[in-house]
């Protein structure tokens, strides 16, 4: 088996980079890994040094997928109320008892379904 733990790029294609900029920094507080103006795209970081997400301009039609990102149990109540305050809907937070998680889900300009995922401590 080969040792991976986990996904540390995921590429998202956008309609308007320079809208998608905005929401995925202004929004989510993702910061600039790398733009590449020729083929335009834009890698940000998604917490730091854990992961990137590649947001590539494509005018053409393409479908809406669904990305999760991590985030602490503790930070849960909190993101609510930062999405809310950037005038985001949101449906949530719902509590899923195989994963165990918490989850909330949103949208991006571009309609792909969001969700910012807290992990809750499996019990022995």
């Amino acid at each position: 088996m080969l040792p991976i733990s986990g996904i540390y790029e995921v590429a998202i294609k956008v309609k308007d980079l320079a809208m998608a900029e905005k929401f995925y920094r202004e929004v989510l507080d993702l910061e600039i890994g790398i733009r590449d103006e020729t083929r335009k795209w834009l890698f940000l970081r998604a917490g730091g040094q854990a992961g990137m997400i590649v947001l590539q301009e494509d005018k053409d039609g393409w479908q809406k997928q669904h990305f999760a990102f991590t985030i602490a149990a503790a930070d849960i109540d909190r993101a609510v109320s930062v999405l809310k305050e950037r005038g985001v809907e949101i449906d949530g937070p719902h509590f899923h008892e195989w994963m165990p998680a918490t989850s909330i889900y949103f949208s991006d300009p571009d309609g792909h379904d969001l969700e910012l995922c807290a992990p809750a401590a499996r019990s022995a």
